[in-house]
Protein backbone atom coordinates (compact mmCIF):
# COMPACT_ATOMS: atom_id res chain seq x y z
CA UNK A 1 0.00 0.00 0.00
CA UNK A 2 1.61 3.38 -1.10
CA UNK A 3 -1.81 6.15 -0.41
CA UNK A 4 -4.53 6.16 2.57
CA UNK A 5 -7.55 8.15 1.13
CA UNK A 6 -10.03 9.20 3.58
CA UNK A 7 -13.91 10.63 3.72
CA UNK A 8 -14.37 13.49 5.82
CA UNK A 9 -17.23 13.72 7.82
CA UNK A 10 -17.72 11.45 10.24
CA UNK A 11 -14.36 9.83 9.26
CA UNK A 12 -11.72 13.32 10.39
CA UNK A 13 -14.61 15.36 12.25
CA UNK A 14 -18.05 15.93 13.13
CA UNK A 15 -19.56 19.26 11.87
CA UNK A 16 -22.77 18.89 12.97
CA UNK A 17 -22.63 21.68 15.61
CA UNK A 18 -21.81 24.27 12.54
CA UNK A 19 -24.21 22.59 10.16
CA UNK A 20 -27.68 22.07 12.29
CA UNK A 21 -26.94 25.91 13.38
CA UNK A 22 -26.47 27.04 9.23
CA UNK A 23 -29.65 24.92 7.92
CA UNK A 24 -31.67 26.63 10.75
CA UNK A 25 -30.61 30.29 9.81
CA UNK A 26 -31.14 29.44 6.02
CA UNK A 27 -34.68 27.88 7.10
CA UNK A 28 -35.48 30.85 9.14
CA UNK A 29 -33.96 33.29 6.67
CA UNK A 30 -36.98 31.55 3.75
CA UNK A 31 -39.53 31.44 6.59
CA UNK A 32 -39.77 27.93 5.85
CA UNK A 33 -41.46 27.20 9.59
CA UNK A 34 -39.08 24.42 10.35
CA UNK A 35 -35.98 23.68 12.02
CA UNK A 36 -33.88 20.84 12.05
CA UNK A 37 -31.38 18.27 14.67
CA UNK A 38 -28.22 17.01 14.80
CA UNK A 39 -29.91 13.81 13.96
CA UNK A 40 -31.73 15.00 11.46
CA UNK A 41 -28.05 15.59 9.35
CA UNK A 42 -26.64 12.81 10.85
CA UNK A 43 -29.31 10.98 8.07
CA UNK A 44 -27.95 13.04 4.92
CA UNK A 45 -23.96 12.54 6.29
CA UNK A 46 -22.34 10.99 2.92
CA UNK A 47 -25.26 11.99 0.45
CA UNK A 48 -24.39 14.31 -2.55
CA UNK A 49 -25.95 17.64 -2.77
CA UNK A 50 -28.74 16.87 -4.98
CA UNK A 51 -29.79 13.97 -2.67
CA UNK A 52 -30.06 16.06 0.60
CA UNK A 53 -32.89 18.10 0.12
CA UNK A 54 -35.16 15.43 -1.44
CA UNK A 55 -34.23 13.05 1.65
CA UNK A 56 -34.42 16.47 4.17
CA UNK A 57 -37.58 17.81 2.80
CA UNK A 58 -39.66 15.51 0.73
CA UNK A 59 -42.83 17.72 0.98
CA UNK A 60 -41.29 20.75 -0.54
CA UNK A 61 -41.02 21.16 -4.10
CA UNK A 62 -37.48 20.40 -5.59
CA UNK A 63 -36.76 23.61 -7.21
CA UNK A 64 -37.16 24.93 -3.31
CA UNK A 65 -34.95 22.09 -2.32
CA UNK A 66 -32.37 23.06 -4.31
CA UNK A 67 -32.28 26.58 -3.52
CA UNK A 68 -32.08 25.96 0.40
CA UNK A 69 -29.22 23.51 0.01
CA UNK A 70 -27.27 25.99 -1.99
CA UNK A 71 -27.41 28.27 0.52
CA UNK A 72 -26.89 25.97 3.01
CA UNK A 73 -23.75 24.59 1.20
CA UNK A 74 -22.14 28.53 0.74
CA UNK A 75 -22.75 29.52 4.34
CA UNK A 76 -21.68 26.19 5.40
CA UNK A 77 -17.96 26.89 4.00
CA UNK A 78 -17.77 30.15 5.44
CA UNK A 79 -18.81 28.95 9.40
CA UNK A 80 -16.61 26.18 8.90
CA UNK A 81 -14.16 28.26 7.26
CA UNK A 82 -14.41 30.93 10.83
CA UNK A 83 -15.25 27.68 13.24
CA UNK A 84 -14.34 24.17 12.48
CA UNK A 85 -15.79 21.37 13.17
CA UNK A 86 -15.33 18.87 15.84
CA UNK A 87 -11.63 16.72 15.11
CA UNK A 88 -11.95 13.06 16.45
CA UNK A 89 -9.10 12.29 19.26
CA UNK A 90 -6.11 12.03 17.80
CA UNK A 91 -6.68 13.26 14.28
CA UNK A 92 -3.07 15.27 14.00
CA UNK A 93 -0.30 13.41 15.22
CA UNK A 94 -2.19 10.46 13.54
CA UNK A 95 -2.36 12.07 10.29
CA UNK A 96 1.73 13.20 10.80
CA UNK A 97 2.86 9.78 11.56
CA UNK A 98 0.84 8.80 8.62
CA UNK A 99 2.43 10.66 6.32
CA UNK A 100 5.82 10.10 6.64
CA UNK A 101 4.88 6.55 5.57
CA UNK A 102 1.86 7.14 2.93
CA UNK A 103 0.74 9.67 0.71
CA UNK A 104 -2.63 11.05 2.39
CA UNK A 105 -5.70 11.87 0.36
CA UNK A 106 -9.16 12.89 0.97
CA UNK A 107 -12.69 12.43 -1.21
CA UNK A 108 -16.12 13.88 0.35
CA UNK A 109 -19.61 13.86 -0.95
CA UNK A 110 -19.17 17.51 -0.11
CA UNK A 111 -19.72 21.17 -1.98
CA UNK A 112 -16.67 22.69 -3.46
CA UNK A 113 -14.84 24.88 -0.44
CA UNK A 114 -15.68 22.49 2.17
CA UNK A 115 -12.56 20.46 2.19
CA UNK A 116 -10.55 23.68 2.08
CA UNK A 117 -12.87 25.54 4.89
CA UNK A 118 -11.45 22.14 6.68
CA UNK A 119 -7.48 22.48 6.10
CA UNK A 120 -8.03 26.39 6.62
CA UNK A 121 -9.60 26.09 10.10
CA UNK A 122 -7.52 23.24 11.46
CA UNK A 123 -4.50 23.76 9.48
CA UNK A 124 -4.11 20.20 8.03
CA UNK A 125 -3.94 20.68 4.63
CA UNK A 126 -0.18 20.01 4.90
CA UNK A 127 -0.71 16.32 5.24
CA UNK A 128 -2.76 15.93 2.54
CA UNK A 129 -1.23 15.31 -1.45
CA UNK A 130 -4.59 16.04 -2.87
CA UNK A 131 -8.23 16.38 -2.73
CA UNK A 132 -11.73 15.72 -4.57
CA UNK A 133 -15.22 15.67 -4.76
CA UNK A 134 -18.37 15.89 -6.50
CA UNK A 135 -18.63 20.07 -6.01
CA UNK A 136 -15.93 19.82 -8.49
CA UNK A 137 -16.57 17.30 -10.96
CA UNK A 138 -19.87 16.13 -10.05
CA UNK A 139 -18.74 12.74 -10.45
CA UNK A 140 -19.70 9.86 -7.57
CA UNK A 141 -17.62 9.32 -4.68
CA UNK A 142 -16.61 6.28 -6.27
CA UNK A 143 -15.88 8.05 -9.76
CA UNK A 144 -13.94 10.58 -7.53
CA UNK A 145 -11.42 8.21 -6.22
CA UNK A 146 -10.70 6.80 -9.44
CA UNK A 147 -10.06 10.11 -10.47
CA UNK A 148 -7.94 10.67 -7.61
CA UNK A 149 -5.60 8.02 -7.99
CA UNK A 150 -5.26 8.19 -12.12
CA UNK A 151 -3.77 12.04 -11.32
CA UNK A 152 -1.65 11.38 -8.66
CA UNK A 153 -0.70 7.85 -9.78
CA UNK A 154 -1.77 5.84 -7.15
CA UNK A 155 -1.44 1.98 -7.70
CA UNK A 156 -2.43 0.70 -4.01
CA UNK A 157 -4.59 2.34 -1.52
CA UNK A 158 -7.06 1.98 1.06
CA UNK A 159 -10.16 4.02 1.40
CA UNK A 160 -11.09 5.04 5.20
CA UNK A 161 -14.80 6.28 5.50
CA UNK A 162 -18.00 5.39 7.79
CA UNK A 163 -20.73 5.23 5.43
CA UNK A 164 -22.19 1.96 3.50
CA UNK A 165 -21.64 4.39 0.53
CA UNK A 166 -18.19 5.26 1.40
CA UNK A 167 -17.88 1.58 1.16
CA UNK A 168 -19.83 1.30 -2.09
CA UNK A 169 -17.27 3.86 -3.40
CA UNK A 170 -14.22 2.04 -2.60
CA UNK A 171 -15.47 -1.27 -4.50
CA UNK A 172 -16.11 0.73 -7.72
CA UNK A 173 -12.72 1.97 -7.12
CA UNK A 174 -11.43 -1.56 -6.71
CA UNK A 175 -9.72 -0.66 -3.47
CA UNK A 176 -10.10 -2.26 0.27
CA UNK A 177 -12.34 -0.03 2.51
CA UNK A 178 -11.42 0.56 6.29
CA UNK A 179 -14.55 1.47 8.41
CA UNK A 180 -14.53 4.23 10.80
CA UNK A 181 -16.87 2.62 13.24
CA UNK A 182 -16.94 5.83 15.40
CA UNK A 183 -18.60 7.60 12.46
CA UNK A 184 -21.86 8.18 11.31
CA UNK A 185 -23.00 5.30 9.63
CA UNK A 186 -23.43 1.71 10.26
CA UNK A 187 -21.44 -0.78 7.62
CA UNK A 188 -21.90 -4.40 7.92
CA UNK A 189 -19.50 -5.60 5.29
CA UNK A 190 -15.80 -4.27 5.13
CA UNK A 191 -12.16 -5.03 4.72
CA UNK A 192 -10.40 -3.37 8.08
CA UNK A 193 -12.33 -1.91 10.82
CA UNK A 194 -11.42 0.66 13.46
CA UNK A 195 -12.99 1.67 16.64
CA UNK A 196 -11.11 5.04 17.20
CA UNK A 197 -8.95 6.89 14.75
CA UNK A 198 -6.02 6.09 16.46
CA UNK A 199 -6.42 2.59 15.46
CA UNK A 200 -5.10 3.63 12.27
CA UNK A 201 -1.74 3.71 13.62
CA UNK A 202 -1.55 0.22 14.58
CA UNK A 203 -3.20 -1.33 11.73
CA UNK A 204 -1.19 0.64 9.37
CA UNK A 205 2.26 1.49 11.02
Amino acid sequence: MDSIIFDLDGTLWNPLEVSVAVWNKVLADNAVGETLTKDDLRGIMGLQADQVGEKLFPHLPKQQCEKLTEEASLLECVYLRKQGGELYPGVEPVLERLSQKYELYIVSNCQQGYIESFYEYHALGKYFNDFENPGRTGLSKGENIQLLMKRNSVERAVYIGDTTGDREAAELAGIPFVYAAYGFGDVEEYDYKVERFEELVELFD
